[in-house]
């Protein structure tokens, strides 16, 4: 049986409930980690982040065992991820070491897009089948992980939302 990720006390589910229909063991993890990077962002019950979900179509997302995340806090996640290029880019371009640390340090803590992804990443129990890379991508993935293997494809496919699979 097919529920929707719910809301909780420091996040909430825009998107319509049909949008992020999964198995019930998936949106408990989901929901699990999600209240984890709520309250890591010092979000709670009165400023929820938001999160949207679309629906997939391909694999997992048929049978129920994974969602795709495609805005966190009102904004995209390729803007999130453009964001984070230009912290990026101001960082090499910093005069000296201290400078580059302090551009990446106060982007990591601002950029909701990339702090999802790496929550995600920490905290999730996510899927790896068998001789197949554990089902954890997005625009971050070549860079951050897990599978920064990730092909030419893979990564354009994944470059405006997070995929995730249990």
């Amino acid at each position: 049986m097919l529920v929707p990720v719910r809301s909780g006390k420091s996040f909430r589910v825009v998107s319509p409930p049909e949008s992020a229909l999964v198995l019930r063991d998936v949106a408990e993890e989901l929901e699990r980690v999600l209240q984890r990077f709520g309250e890591i962002t010092n979000c709670g019950p009165s400023n929820r982040i938001t999160i949207l979900f679309k629906p997939g179509i391909f694999g997992h997302h048929r049978v129920g065992r994974a969602v795709d995340i495609y805005e966190v806090g009102n904004v995209r996640l390729d803007v999130w991820k453009h964001r984070w290029d230009q912290a990026v880019r101001r960082g090499l371009e910093a005069a000296n070491a201290k400078g580059r640390s302090a551009i990446l340090k106060a982007e990591r803590r601002r950029n909701f897009g990339w702090l999802l992804y790496k929550t995600l990443q920490c905290f999730g129990r996510w899927s790896q089948p068998c001789g197949y890379p554990i089902q954890l991508f997005g625009p971050w993935t070549r860079t951050e992980g897990p599978w920064m293997g990730i092909s030419d494809f893979l990564l354009q496919a994944h470059r405006d939302h997070i995929h995730v699979a249990k």
